[in-house]
């Protein structure tokens, strides 16, 4: 578990300003442990306020030796590259890192504490190398035992792929904690785990396992928890995805009693490789219906969980677009539909807490 407390470094390199740079930028937005410095060659003795638009106090460096001055204990690999391999630019100040005596987080898929180059290098006491994106040990296949829990479930589930579900559940959590409510996250990917410190990386287990790695993780998050609580799961992939497989695992681990569709405003079809087959996503209403109807399958309770509401993301829009999509989609699906990174969460709150439990 990476402590909330601990001063960290992103590894950046070049990913301030496009989207290969997301995990890095929901640890600069959402995090709320120190981290110290951005190592960025690119954007180096830049504002991170004029590149990402995060009002952060935090400095852009160029490279490792230059970050230490800020006084980091982790290094922690901020990109989410095509294939989830380490970049070769980047070797060179994992390796600094390591030699400085920073442990090291990762949530690529290269496993780094196996990387010949960097296990030759001794760690001190109380140095470690979190490769985060791994299975498990002890899985167990799911057995619907989530749906015995009292509190309720939150299920953030998209119309593609990286449209903002986890940063939906944070921005939810924000808003659920300020008021009072017992909000708890689950990460199931590296940006959320790196964030939270706990979860599990669900492209990491095997099909098999996949919805007893989520029931594990949501049993874990749920202890102790009341009926007036809420566990946030962060989703992955989409229904609508044709590459996708991570929805269905979630719903079946989970057996979230309440759902949160995540939208990009204006996206018709939904991102595949170049030269790939295009895939319409369908009207929101259908999705709406199909997201439902999976969700009540593979039940114990009998449950038909709804989507309550419509996380928008705006983030390609100017103020006027995004009021006037807004307005249309609420039009068309009759939710409540709030952007809650630009907005924020709590008419999404609101939306929850009023909602009746599903029946």
């Amino acid at each position: 578990m990476l402590s909330a407390d601990a001063p960290l470094v992103l590894l950046q390199h070049g990913g301030l300003d496009n989207l290969s740079g997301k995990t890095g930028l929901a640890m600069l937005r959402y995090r709320q442990g120190p981290i110290v410095a951005v190592i960025d060659p690119a954007h180096a003795g830049s504002d991170l306020r004029a590149i990402t638009g995060i009002d952060r106090d935090v400095p852009v460096v160029a490279d490792l030796q230059s970050a230490l001055a800020f006084g980091p204990a982790v290094a922690v690999v901020g990109l989410a590259p095509s294939g989830g391999r380490l970049p070769l630019e980047m070797r060179a100040d994992v390796v600094a890192a390591l030699r400085a005596g920073l442990s090291l987080a990762s949530g690529l898929h290269s496993r780094l504490a196996l990387d010949p180059e960097f296990a030759a290098i001794p760690l001190a006491q109380g140095q470690w190398i979190w490769d985060l994106r791994h299975e498990p040990a002890e899985l167990e296949v799911a057995a619907a035992r989530c749906a015995a829990l009292p509190c309720r479930r939150l299920l953030a589930v998209g119309s593609d792929m990286a449209v903002g579900k986890m940063s939906a559940c944070l921005e939810l959590q924000r808003a659920a904690l300020r008021a009072g409510v017992d909000a708890r996250f689950v990460g199931t990917g590296q940006a959320g785990i790196l964030i939270s410190g706990q979860g599990v990386a669900l492209d990491a287990v095997r099909v098999d396992y996949a919805a007893g790695a989520v029931e594990a993780a949501v049993l874990a998050a749920a202890e102790v928890a009341g009926d007036q609580a809420w566990v946030l799961v962060e989703g992955q992939g989409s229904l609508a995805h044709p590459g996708s497989t991570a929805t269905l695992p979630l719903l079946r681990g989970s057996q979230p009693t309440d759902l949160l569709l995540v939208h990009r405003a204006g996206q018709s079809h939904v991102r595949t490789r170049p030269g790939e087959a295009t895939v319409a996503i369908p009207p929101l209403p259908e999705l709406i219906t199909a997201c439902e109807a999976v969700a009540a399958l593979g039940r114990p309770d009998g449950l038909r969980p709804r989507v309550r509401a419509i996380a928008l993301n705006t983030a390609l829009l100017d103020a006027a677009e995004a009021e006037r999509e807004t307005q249309q989609i609420a039009a068309l699906t009759g939710l409540p539909v709030v952007d809650p990174v630009r907005h924020g969460a709590d008419r999404l709150l609101a939306a929850l807490l009023e909602a009746p439990a599903a029946r």
